[in-house]
């Protein structure tokens, strides 16, 4: 995409089934984050462009977000990466006139969607911050995965101070692949976590892991196999990185306890539904399982 640019913000275009408020809801959730704050319905958060350090601040106007430049105009270049990784991070690209007209006769989607419509895949751009996201929240709940984030965060990421205010960068791969374990296991990442993570830091900072390798053109089924071919990714994690941060729509992360509790509030069911009882109400959900699960997964913020 080419922003509209200017020296002190650049304007990234919505589409009409885009909601900046439920984005706030989403991005709101958890009160230990500390990769970008919420102020006034600005969104604040800190980018590292190869070094340069780039604090922006997102609102939402008539069909587009402006990206305004909190300390200082970048270069153009980092103009274009703030651009880019807005544009990625709301999934803007994403047509969802399909998932609408699917979720429009579905009775678990139904309601859900017509509640928060507008609401899109709130995902990370960084393929390093989404693995080591996924493998973190590995079987515990999301409040500890949130502190172990958080320490992490403010041990190895960069920093700077903005109206008295700190605002982080998640770590680098490069960062991270010079640790031992040991650096690690204080925070209470388990010691097998704690190798899973520096492993694919490793295998990044050698060039020897790329994102564009997962999405030039191959279809959801190789790419779930290449990543759980990497140490500490399983299904799981890999389908969450697949949603959160590839853009397959299809992805589907059908272990997640999150998403049987929500079908268990949404069904008003005794208890959570089986595999198999998922499986059944998702083949309406072709090639949209990613939406169905976070529309699923907004409901129960509600």
């Amino acid at each position: 995409m080419i922003p509209n640019t200017n020296s002190s913000y650049v304007r990234v275009p919505t589409p009409v089934e885009f909601s900046f408020e439920e984005s706030l809801v989403f991005l709101n959730r958890s009160l230990q984050e500390n990769l970008h704050r919420i102020q006034n319905d600005r969104i604040i958060k800190l980018l590292d462009h190869q070094g340069e350090l780039i604090l922006i601040g997102v609102t939402h106007a008539e069909q587009h977000l402006r990206v305004e430049f909190l300390n200082g105009k970048p270069s153009e270049a980092g103009q274009r990466t703030a651009a880019d990784y807005v544009w990625e991070w709301f999934d803007l690209k994403t047509d969802l006139a399909p998932f609408y007209e699917m979720a429009a006769g579905d009775p678990v989607l139904q309601p859900i969607v017509k509640r928060h419509f507008g609401l899109r895949v709130l995902g990370f751009p960084d393929l390093f911050e989404a693995m080591a996201w996924a493998i973190t929240g590995q079987q515990i709940n999301l409040t500890f995965a949130y502190t172990l984030k958080k320490r992490f965060v403010e041990a190895y990421g960069k920093s700077i101070v903005y109206e008295n205010e700190i605002y982080w960068t998640f770590p680098s791969c490069d960062e991270i692949a010079a640790l031992a374990v040991s650096d690690l296991t204080p925070m209470q990442y388990s010691a097998r976590k704690a190798e899973y993570i520096i492993g694919i830091a490793t295998e990044m900072a050698k060039g020897n892991l790329v994102k564009e390798n997962f999405i030039n053109g191959k279809d959801a089924q190789t790419v779930e196999k290449e990543l759980v071919a990497i140490r500490g990714i399983g299904p799981w994690s890999a389908n969450y990185v697949m949603m959160k941060c590839l853009g397959f729509t299809s992805a589907f992360p059908i272990a997640d306890v999150g998403l049987h509790n929500a079908l268990k509030y949404q069904l008003e069911m005794e208890k959570k539904p089986s595999i198999a009882e998922i499986e059944s109400y998702a083949e309406n959900w072709k090639g949209w399982e990613a939406y169905a699960t976070f529309y699923l997964w907004r409901s129960l913020y509600e």
